[in-house]
């Protein structure tokens, strides 16, 4: 089989597709046929070796966090599922991957999936895996909006932004975009009430809200301040200093900067399929490439300033 792996770290050059031996799954595995598989952040840092601690420095590394698919063969104790059956999920990010998401196939535990949304397409599906449920425990679980609560998504445009604003409309909380204002009247469309021109709109001119969703990883203290009292914020964009400002703020006051390590099983990707499944979450495809083209994916994602998700398209 065909599978997407770095050759060493660095720019999306490292990457390389190469011809491998097809997984066997092992008890309590499925074998899927992967469909489709997305860009995420997580992807890129790995490429970097951002996370060597957690990738090793063994090369080839896998990469592709997310999938969509359809299970061919099965492995002892994998009874829940058959050959047929249409999956998605995600490899565990802290586990070490000669072979992960973008790849012809992919042999994974059964608590790593759940059954793909019906409705959608494979590729829509995986631009939904990681966005939708890092948004959903992000929202849910991480700062629990409430309905009639104002909230501020930052960076609302990308894979997580676009999953947040429908997310948090859809719990009936007010919903304030901060994105590039050529998204405007998508994002609208989307659910926000309120769309924001980031390049025109500083953090001291808006605000207070109960929740500040942050998806970029800068400026945290600013935004910190734009909260309302018993506001919270999460971010999920980490960097050096949005560490800095997240442990700043546990010592001081009383708005901590919450963040979390998104590592979905069955029961997160199963709440985001019913979302999918009822409208209240639409998948937002930028653009579909071939998995030959993974490097142009990748270099695209770090460029930025799209509308919703890079996904590779892998198998029919």
């Amino acid at each position: 089989m065909k599978a997407a792996q770095i050759m060493s770290f660095g720019a999306p050059q490292v990457l390389r597709i190469t011809d491998i031996d097809r997984p066997t799954p092992g008890p309590g595995e499925v074998l899927v046929r992967v469909q489709a598989s997305s860009i995420n952040g997580h992807d890129v840092v790995v490429r970097g070796g951002g996370l060597k601690m957690v990738s090793g420095r063994k090369f080839p590394i896998g990469v592709g966090l997310d999938f969509a698919g359809a299970v061919v063969e099965t492995g002892p104790g994998a009874d829940d599922y058959r050959a047929g059956d249409q999956v998605w999920g995600i490899v565990h990010p802290r586990q070490k991957h000669a072979v992960a998401g973008a790849a012809e196939y992919v042999a994974v535990t059964t608590d790593r999936i759940g059954p793909a949304p019906a409705g959608v397409s494979a590729t829509e599906a995986a631009s939904l895996v990681v966005a939708g449920s890092t948004a959903l425990i992000a929202l849910r679980d991480s700062v629990g909006v409430a309905a009639g609560e104002r909230v501020l998504v930052r960076g609302a445009a990308g894979g997580v932004g676009t999953s947040a604003v429908q997310l948090a409309r859809a719990m009936g909380a007010h919903v304030t975009a901060l994105a590039r204002d050529r998204h405007a009247e998508l994002l609208r469309d989307l659910g926000a009430e309120e769309v924001l021109d980031y390049g025109n709109t500083t953090s001291a001119q808006i605000g207070p809200f109960d929740v500040i969703l942050d998806t970029v990883g800068t400026e945290l203290n600013c935004y910190r301040g734009r909260l309302a009292e018993g506001g919270r914020m999460v971010t999920v964009g980490l960097s050096a200093p949005a560490i800095a400002a997240i442990a700043a703020s546990t010592i001081h006051g009383s708005r901590r900067i919450r963040t979390f390590s998104a590592n979905p099983g069955p029961d997160v990707l199963n709440v985001v399929a019913d979302y999918v499944a009822s409208g209240a979450l639409r998948p937002m495809v930028h653009h579909v490439y071939p998995l030959a083209d993974i490097a142009a994916a990748h270099e695209a994602f770090e460029r930025g300033g799209v509308l919703g998700k890079h996904v590779l398209a892998i198998a029919g």
